[in-house]
């Protein structure tokens, strides 16, 4: 029989107390997120404020912005360029529905949004264009013509002596 020496496993798993508090705390909230009764369900209230979800991307000579913002009418839109900045501004109203049953949840959001967006610098702030159809706005933001870098010759200057 070979009697040998115990070693430590290389791997041992550190305990970090902060990532199971974390995980209690993200278990807690998903469990009143989403009771068993759905009277218990957070309802928005009329003074939350909603912004409607974007996506920015790049074509070849020009970004694209698209923000969903279905239930919006196009008068109630207004997008606007300040600087560097592109701002897109709008409301929806709520339907004035009343229900007369024992029991009325809505989670439709409503009121005045607003999103801002950082602008590239190449962007040409006076060719922009914004288009709504379907529920949703697109702003197109075409790219500035590129600036070449000008080649400057560069001449040594020989030293007399005196």
């Amino acid at each position: 029989m070979v009697i040998e020496r115990w070693r430590m496993p290389r791997r041992i798993t550190p305990w970090h107390s902060f990532k199971e508090l974390e995980d209690t705390m993200r278990h807690f909230d998903d469990m009143f997120a989403h009771p068993l009764l759905p009277i218990w369900r957070r309802v928005p209230s009329k003074e939350e404020e909603w912004a409607p979800a974007i996506e920015v991307f790049e074509k070849n000579d020009k970004y694209v912005v698209k923000a969903d913002i279905p239930g919006v009418k196009e008068e109630d839109v207004d997008v606007s360029v300040v600087g560097d900045t592109l701002t897109i501004r709008g409301k929806r109203e709520a339907e004035h529905e009343v229900k007369e049953e024992d029991y009325y949840c809505c989670e439709r959001s409503y009121g005045s949004f607003f999103r801002s967006i950082a602008l590239p610098s190449n962007v040409d702030a006076k060719k922009i264009d914004a288009s709504f159809e379907d529920g949703v706005l697109e702003v197109s933001l075409p790219k500035t013509a590129e600036v070449k870098p000008k080649k400057i010759a560069v001449s040594a200057k020989k030293k007399t002596v005196k």
